[in-house]
């Protein structure tokens, strides 16, 4: 999975590059929010590993810019930080943090955390599978919408998207006699 991890601490940014690495993971690092948000938007990874306390841009601006992307895809972030209370833990979450870990980091805390977040990805993924199965009629071809209503296709992806519709008949249904 692409994880990138945002810390402006070298020595911990390559101990927690190099865990990633080894549980499989491409790491790419960062080592301000800045730069991590640049990253971010050229990557596009799964996960986002932030130091709460960076240059430029801290890690709960660089959390509320990656909500405010609001990709089709879930990032999942992980907020580093040596603050502990209530407060900080709230502040982080309501930035958009999904999970914590305290300084330093505990590897087998880490492989915990993640395997966490792998699966809550795992099935975002697979509940955007699901959504793009359309029920469709067999014989007439409407679609069935989220009021468990039957549309005309046409008008069903019409509504949704900008597609549009040229009526043709193909070869096949020009040999057939009309019904």
């Amino acid at each position: 999975m692409k994880i990138l991890v945002a810390e402006d601490d070298s020595v911990s940014s390559t101990v927690l590059a190099t865990r990633l690495r080894k549980l499989g993971h491409t790491v790419s690092t960062a080592e301000n929010g800045k730069e991590a948000w640049f990253t971010f938007v050229r990557m596009h990874p799964r996960i986002v590993i932030t130091d709460w306390m960076m240059p430029e841009v801290d890690g709960l601006e660089f959390t509320r810019r990656i909500r405010a992307e609001q990709r089709p895809r879930y990032t999942y972030v992980i907020m580093l930080t040596a603050m502990g209370g209530k407060e900080s833990y709230l502040e982080g979450m309501n930035a958009g943090a999904d999970d914590f870990l305290t300084k330093p980091v505990d590897a087998d805390t880490l492989t915990a955390r993640l395997r966490v977040a792998e699966r809550l990805l795992g099935l975002q993924e697979q509940v955007s599978q699901m959504e793009e199965l359309l029920p469709i009629c067999a014989y007439c071809k409407k679609i069935r919408d989220e009021r468990d209503e039957w549309q005309d296709l046409q008008r069903y992806v019409g509504s949704r998207t900008e597609a549009s519709f040229e009526s043709e008949i193909c070869p096949e249904c020009q040999t057939k006699e009309p019904l």
